[in-house]
């Protein structure tokens, strides 16, 4: 059986959440599709340390703020989850769930999209499938030799798994930095973290709005044609959440630069120095999810799909939200897909009427 409707939403995280959000506000017949059996979409598999780069009030989704947690100015990922529950709640947004979306097709004057549960019929699809569940792991020699345990940053949980382990933390982004301090904090831990670069940390008074200003900078000057952007911040800046700030201020976070290959039982610089590793922690991003797009044959020789705003520029009838900044400037964050998710559905709304 085909269930007709407006818009489908893939995706029941953050940006499906914002983008029923202004489907709603726009009077579309819309459903949500949820991979996930409970709210709260990739936050809820997240490490327990995890937190904010900003304050509560400045990672809302649009029309609610989010509150303040007590005790913490950055939010933990529980709170977040606590948040996109409220949220969904208190929208009454049609999430379907668990629904998995397998394919979406063209169909004539619609699109079919094929889910685990039955098919529905829309006029217009939003993606917004995200990132979390397509973990990139780089083509390092050796990978296949190292007899040791490793995991993607998807993987980890908690410090307490690693007792007594030498472990690698590989990444200089803002994930391998809380990881590599959450490690570097408990005794018995011996820890190696490397880097492509020499790690940027962002001065201690500034947070995570400083990364949504700067992309949002960066869409700007690509928009316009020039390559300065300008501003205090990059988006490879490392936000010195207090974790992140307490370890490198004691000395336990130093960073090495990234080995050449690993070995049996550890890794090697091109220098020949070695080091032995029970565990590789690769926190080294993602790729957009989009193989349920692969029917409608629109992806680019390096796997994204190329857009006009969140509009697929190969079929008008698709929008992408929240895989990044080719999807609208700091799209992939809570604080940043309120405006491309607006902008979304407002031309829906204007193509269908």
């Amino acid at each position: 059986m085909t269930h007709p409707v407006d818009v489908v939403v893939a995706g029941g995280g953050q940006a499906g959440l914002a983008a029923g959000y202004h489907l709603r506000r726009n009077n579309l017949d819309f459903v949500i599709l949820d991979a996930q059996s409970t709210p709260g979409g990739a936050w809820q598999h997240t490490w327990g340390s995890l937190h904010l780069f900003s304050p509560a009030a400045f990672s809302s989704l649009p029309g609610r703020i989010m509150p303040a947690q007590r005790g913490q100015e950055y939010p933990d990922a529980g709170h977040v989850v606590e948040y996109l529950t409220d949220y969904e709640q208190r929208y009454a947004l049609p999430v379907h769930r668990p629904v998995h979306v397998r394919a979406v097709r063209r169909d004539g004057t619609r699109l079919r999209v094929e889910t685990d549960t039955g098919d529905w019929s829309a006029r217009a699809v939003v993606s917004a499938t995200g990132t979390w569940w397509r973990p990139f792991l780089p083509a390092v020699p050796g990978r296949e030799v190292f007899t040791g345990r490793q995991l993607h940053t998807t993987g980890y949980r908690r410090q307490s798994d690693f007792a007594g382990q030498r472990v690698v933390v590989v990444g200089g982004g803002n994930s391998g930095a809380q990881i590599a301090a959450d490690l570097a904090t408990r005794d018995g831990i011996d820890l190696t973290w490397v880097t492509q670069r020499p790690p940027r940390f962002l001065a201690d008074d500034i947070d995570g709005r400083a990364l949504f200003d700067a992309a949002t900078a960066r869409r700007r000057a690509l928009d316009e044609g020039r390559t300065d952007t300008g501003g205090v911040a990059s988006l490879g800046d490392i936000v010195a959440v207090p974790p992140v700030r307490a370890a490198r201020d004691t000395g336990l976070l130093k960073a090495q630069p990234m080995f050449e290959r690993l070995n049996a039982d550890g890794i090697r610089w091109s220098d020949g120095t070695t080091a032995r590793a029970d565990t590789v922690i690769w926190c080294t991003g993602f790729r957009p999810a989009l193989s349920h797009l692969a029917p409608l044959g629109l992806r680019g020789v390096r796997g994204h799909i190329a857009t006009h705003g969140t509009r697929a520029a190969g079929e008008p009838r698709l929008h992408l939200l929240g895989y990044g900044d080719w999807t609208g400037p700091a799209s992939a964050t809570l604080i940043g897909v309120g405006r491309p998710a607006r902008e979304a559905a407002a031309a829906i709304a204007e193509l269908l009427t």
